[in-house]
Protein backbone atom coordinates (compact mmCIF):
# COMPACT_ATOMS: atom_id res chain seq x y z
CA UNK A 1 0.00 0.00 0.00
CA UNK A 2 1.12 3.61 -0.96
CA UNK A 3 0.77 6.01 2.17
CA UNK A 4 2.38 8.97 -0.26
CA UNK A 5 0.29 9.28 -3.32
CA UNK A 6 -1.22 12.80 -4.53
CA UNK A 7 -2.54 14.60 -1.79
CA UNK A 8 -4.42 18.18 -1.78
CA UNK A 9 -2.78 20.96 0.66
CA UNK A 10 -6.01 20.16 2.34
CA UNK A 11 -4.50 16.85 3.33
CA UNK A 12 -1.45 18.21 3.90
CA UNK A 13 -2.99 20.50 6.59
CA UNK A 14 -4.31 17.10 8.09
CA UNK A 15 -1.20 15.05 7.86
CA UNK A 16 0.45 17.45 9.76
CA UNK A 17 -1.59 17.62 12.52
CA UNK A 18 -1.56 14.16 12.66
CA UNK A 19 2.43 14.40 13.16
CA UNK A 20 1.18 16.75 16.04
CA UNK A 21 -1.22 14.42 17.93
CA UNK A 22 1.26 11.84 17.06
CA UNK A 23 3.59 13.88 18.10
CA UNK A 24 2.04 14.87 21.68
CA UNK A 25 1.10 11.62 22.36
CA UNK A 26 5.02 10.08 22.27
CA UNK A 27 5.41 12.94 24.24
CA UNK A 28 2.84 12.20 27.16
CA UNK A 29 3.46 8.30 26.89
CA UNK A 30 7.24 8.17 26.46
CA UNK A 31 9.34 11.64 27.24
CA UNK A 32 10.39 12.11 23.55
CA UNK A 33 10.04 15.99 21.88
CA UNK A 34 9.14 16.15 18.35
CA UNK A 35 9.54 19.86 17.25
CA UNK A 36 7.83 20.58 13.99
CA UNK A 37 11.41 20.41 12.17
CA UNK A 38 11.03 16.69 13.12
CA UNK A 39 7.75 15.81 12.15
CA UNK A 40 8.40 15.06 8.52
CA UNK A 41 11.03 12.63 9.83
CA UNK A 42 8.94 11.00 12.74
CA UNK A 43 5.99 10.68 9.73
CA UNK A 44 8.06 8.53 7.70
CA UNK A 45 9.08 6.76 10.49
CA UNK A 46 5.47 6.20 11.91
CA UNK A 47 4.50 5.88 7.76
CA UNK A 48 5.57 2.18 8.11
CA UNK A 49 3.21 1.36 11.26
CA UNK A 50 0.61 2.86 8.98
CA UNK A 51 0.89 0.17 6.32
CA UNK A 52 2.48 -2.40 8.41
CA UNK A 53 -1.51 -2.33 10.05
CA UNK A 54 -3.17 -1.60 7.32
CA UNK A 55 -4.43 1.71 8.71
CA UNK A 56 -4.47 4.40 5.83
CA UNK A 57 -3.27 7.38 7.06
CA UNK A 58 -1.42 8.86 10.03
CA UNK A 59 -4.84 10.57 10.96
CA UNK A 60 -6.19 6.80 11.42
CA UNK A 61 -3.00 6.07 13.62
CA UNK A 62 -3.18 9.00 15.63
CA UNK A 63 -6.84 8.16 16.36
CA UNK A 64 -5.73 4.33 17.21
CA UNK A 65 -3.12 5.61 19.73
CA UNK A 66 -5.31 7.72 21.41
CA UNK A 67 -7.66 5.15 21.65
CA UNK A 68 -5.87 2.88 23.15
CA UNK A 69 -7.41 0.16 21.73
CA UNK A 70 -4.58 -2.15 20.63
CA UNK A 71 -1.36 -2.86 22.64
CA UNK A 72 0.34 -3.93 19.67
CA UNK A 73 -0.05 -1.09 17.39
CA UNK A 74 0.94 1.07 20.39
CA UNK A 75 4.41 -0.83 20.78
CA UNK A 76 4.76 -0.32 17.04
CA UNK A 77 4.74 2.97 17.18
CA UNK A 78 7.48 3.60 20.18
CA UNK A 79 10.08 1.11 18.34
CA UNK A 80 9.34 3.43 15.21
CA UNK A 81 9.94 6.19 17.05
CA UNK A 82 12.73 5.65 19.01
CA UNK A 83 16.59 6.23 17.99
CA UNK A 84 18.24 3.26 18.40
CA UNK A 85 21.57 3.42 16.86
CA UNK A 86 24.45 2.73 19.12
CA UNK A 87 27.60 0.46 19.15
CA UNK A 88 30.12 -1.14 21.27
CA UNK A 89 32.93 0.71 22.90
CA UNK A 90 31.16 4.37 22.51
CA UNK A 91 32.56 7.53 23.61
CA UNK A 92 35.56 5.71 25.02
CA UNK A 93 36.78 9.00 27.18
CA UNK A 94 33.69 8.30 29.49
CA UNK A 95 34.71 4.54 29.52
CA UNK A 96 38.05 5.20 30.35
CA UNK A 97 36.66 6.68 33.60
CA UNK A 98 34.59 3.85 34.13
CA UNK A 99 37.31 1.38 33.84
CA UNK A 100 40.27 2.90 35.47
CA UNK A 101 38.12 4.91 38.01
CA UNK A 102 35.15 3.52 38.86
CA UNK A 103 35.39 -0.16 38.25
CA UNK A 104 38.33 0.10 40.61
CA UNK A 105 36.43 1.88 43.44
CA UNK A 106 34.22 -1.06 43.79
CA UNK A 107 35.69 -4.16 42.96
CA UNK A 108 36.00 -4.99 47.26
CA UNK A 109 32.27 -4.92 46.93
CA UNK A 110 30.50 -8.33 46.65
CA UNK A 111 28.45 -6.86 44.37
CA UNK A 112 28.22 -4.13 41.88
CA UNK A 113 24.79 -3.33 40.22
CA UNK A 114 25.05 -1.13 36.81
CA UNK A 115 22.01 -0.18 35.29
CA UNK A 116 22.23 0.81 31.28
CA UNK A 117 18.87 2.95 30.70
CA UNK A 118 17.79 3.30 26.99
CA UNK A 119 20.40 0.44 26.27
CA UNK A 120 18.83 -0.11 22.88
CA UNK A 121 20.47 -3.31 21.16
CA UNK A 122 22.43 -4.19 24.40
CA UNK A 123 25.65 -2.74 22.99
CA UNK A 124 26.77 -0.60 26.07
CA UNK A 125 25.68 -3.13 28.83
CA UNK A 126 27.99 -5.80 26.91
CA UNK A 127 30.61 -3.30 26.70
CA UNK A 128 30.53 -2.68 30.17
CA UNK A 129 30.64 -6.35 31.19
CA UNK A 130 33.78 -6.85 29.06
CA UNK A 131 35.51 -3.70 30.37
CA UNK A 132 34.58 -5.37 34.37
CA UNK A 133 35.59 -8.63 33.22
CA UNK A 134 39.25 -6.97 32.04
CA UNK A 135 39.16 -4.94 35.17
CA UNK A 136 38.75 -7.84 37.99
CA UNK A 137 39.23 -11.34 35.80
CA UNK A 138 36.38 -12.76 34.21
CA UNK A 139 35.23 -14.97 36.92
CA UNK A 140 35.06 -12.32 39.63
CA UNK A 141 33.40 -10.23 37.48
CA UNK A 142 30.63 -12.90 36.49
CA UNK A 143 30.39 -13.66 39.94
CA UNK A 144 30.21 -9.67 41.38
CA UNK A 145 28.91 -7.79 38.38
CA UNK A 146 24.72 -7.68 37.54
CA UNK A 147 23.87 -5.79 34.89
CA UNK A 148 20.60 -4.64 33.68
CA UNK A 149 19.75 -3.00 30.42
CA UNK A 150 16.36 -1.53 29.65
CA UNK A 151 15.10 -0.10 26.82
CA UNK A 152 11.22 1.21 26.26
CA UNK A 153 11.28 -0.85 22.67
CA UNK A 154 10.75 -4.62 22.75
CA UNK A 155 12.58 -5.29 19.45
CA UNK A 156 15.41 -3.79 20.73
CA UNK A 157 15.60 -5.89 23.66
CA UNK A 158 14.90 -8.89 21.61
CA UNK A 159 18.35 -7.94 19.37
CA UNK A 160 19.83 -7.85 23.08
CA UNK A 161 18.52 -10.77 24.15
CA UNK A 162 19.82 -12.36 20.78
CA UNK A 163 23.71 -11.09 21.09
CA UNK A 164 24.74 -11.52 17.72
CA UNK A 165 25.92 -8.24 15.82
CA UNK A 166 27.16 -6.91 12.79
CA UNK A 167 30.76 -6.10 11.82
CA UNK A 168 29.86 -2.08 12.19
CA UNK A 169 28.44 -2.17 15.96
CA UNK A 170 32.37 -4.12 16.51
CA UNK A 171 34.08 -1.09 14.62
CA UNK A 172 35.86 0.45 17.90
CA UNK A 173 36.01 -2.46 20.07
CA UNK A 174 39.74 -3.07 20.53
CA UNK A 175 40.88 -6.59 18.79
CA UNK A 176 41.93 -8.49 21.89
CA UNK A 177 38.56 -7.81 23.57
CA UNK A 178 37.27 -9.08 20.22
CA UNK A 179 39.23 -11.87 20.11
CA UNK A 180 38.18 -12.64 23.62
CA UNK A 181 34.38 -12.10 24.10
CA UNK A 182 33.27 -12.37 20.68
CA UNK A 183 32.38 -15.79 18.72
CA UNK A 184 32.21 -14.84 14.90
CA UNK A 185 29.71 -17.04 12.60
CA UNK A 186 29.63 -17.98 9.11
CA UNK A 187 27.37 -15.24 7.78
CA UNK A 188 30.05 -12.38 9.12
CA UNK A 189 28.20 -11.40 12.26
CA UNK A 190 29.42 -11.87 15.91
CA UNK A 191 28.04 -13.08 19.26
CA UNK A 192 29.02 -12.43 22.51
CA UNK A 193 30.51 -14.98 24.41
CA UNK A 194 28.28 -16.51 26.96
CA UNK A 195 30.03 -15.65 30.27
CA UNK A 196 29.48 -11.63 29.03
CA UNK A 197 25.99 -13.01 28.02
CA UNK A 198 25.47 -14.10 31.82
CA UNK A 199 26.40 -10.86 33.63
CA UNK A 200 23.87 -8.69 31.57
CA UNK A 201 19.98 -9.12 32.14
CA UNK A 202 17.36 -7.11 29.74
CA UNK A 203 14.26 -5.98 30.66
CA UNK A 204 11.29 -3.56 28.68
CA UNK A 205 10.54 -0.18 30.41
CA UNK A 206 9.72 3.02 29.90
CA UNK A 207 11.87 5.96 31.94
CA UNK A 208 8.43 8.21 32.03
CA UNK A 209 7.06 5.95 34.19
CA UNK A 210 7.59 6.39 37.84
CA UNK A 211 8.30 5.39 40.47
CA UNK A 212 11.13 2.79 38.83
CA UNK A 213 10.46 -0.62 39.88
CA UNK A 214 13.96 -1.95 41.63
CA UNK A 215 14.46 -3.26 44.45
CA UNK A 216 17.79 -2.83 44.96
CA UNK A 217 19.84 0.61 44.15
CA UNK A 218 22.29 0.68 41.60
CA UNK A 219 26.41 1.51 42.25
CA UNK A 220 26.85 2.92 38.15
CA UNK A 221 24.20 4.40 36.38
CA UNK A 222 24.47 4.51 32.13
CA UNK A 223 21.93 7.17 30.64
CA UNK A 224 24.18 8.34 27.46
CA UNK A 225 21.65 7.20 24.23
CA UNK A 226 17.92 9.21 25.41
CA UNK A 227 18.29 12.61 27.57
CA UNK A 228 18.83 14.89 24.56
CA UNK A 229 15.63 13.62 23.01
CA UNK A 230 13.42 14.61 26.34
CA UNK A 231 12.46 18.06 26.85
CA UNK A 232 14.21 19.69 29.48
CA UNK A 233 11.69 19.27 32.52
CA UNK A 234 11.63 15.57 31.61
CA UNK A 235 15.27 15.40 31.63
CA UNK A 236 15.16 16.93 34.88
CA UNK A 237 12.19 14.26 36.05
CA UNK A 238 14.12 11.19 34.71
CA UNK A 239 17.62 12.16 36.60
CA UNK A 240 15.70 12.52 39.58
CA UNK A 241 13.85 9.56 39.21
CA UNK A 242 17.53 7.78 38.38
CA UNK A 243 18.84 9.83 41.52
CA UNK A 244 16.43 8.65 44.33
CA UNK A 245 17.69 4.83 42.75
CA UNK A 246 21.46 5.25 42.67
CA UNK A 247 23.40 4.29 46.29
CA UNK A 248 25.10 7.07 47.92
CA UNK A 249 28.42 7.62 46.41
CA UNK A 250 27.06 6.07 43.34
CA UNK A 251 27.88 7.69 39.74
CA UNK A 252 25.48 8.37 36.93
CA UNK A 253 27.30 8.68 33.23
CA UNK A 254 25.80 10.71 30.49
CA UNK A 255 26.76 11.41 26.80
CA UNK A 256 29.76 13.79 27.39
CA UNK A 257 28.25 16.46 25.54
CA UNK A 258 25.14 16.78 28.05
CA UNK A 259 24.97 19.55 30.88
CA UNK A 260 23.24 19.09 34.08
CA UNK A 261 24.52 22.55 35.01
CA UNK A 262 20.85 24.09 34.69
CA UNK A 263 18.53 21.03 35.61
CA UNK A 264 18.68 22.15 39.06
CA UNK A 265 19.73 18.91 40.55
CA UNK A 266 21.56 17.28 43.72
CA UNK A 267 24.45 14.78 41.03
CA UNK A 268 28.02 16.70 41.39
CA UNK A 269 29.70 16.95 37.60
CA UNK A 270 32.85 14.96 38.30
CA UNK A 271 34.14 15.17 34.20
CA UNK A 272 32.32 15.60 30.91
CA UNK A 273 29.62 12.85 30.98
CA UNK A 274 30.36 11.48 34.70
CA UNK A 275 28.63 12.56 37.37
CA UNK A 276 28.13 11.42 41.18
CA UNK A 277 25.80 11.27 44.07
CA UNK A 278 27.03 12.69 47.46
CA UNK A 279 27.47 10.21 49.96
Amino acid sequence: MNTTALSSPQDGGRSLAAKRRLGAWLNKHCGLHFGDADLDVMGQRLGRVVEQFGLMTLEHLAEEMEGGRNDEVRAAVIHAASTNHTYFFREMDTLNIFRDRILPSLESQPEIRIWSAAASTGDEAYTCAMLAAEVMQPSMAADRVKILGTDISGPVIGVAEAATYRSTNLEYVPQLIKARYFDADRDGRFRVIDQIRNMCTFRRMNLKTRPYPFQKKFDIVFCRNVLYYFQPSTQREVLEAIYDVTQPNGWLLTDVSFTLRDLGLSWSTVASGVHRKPA
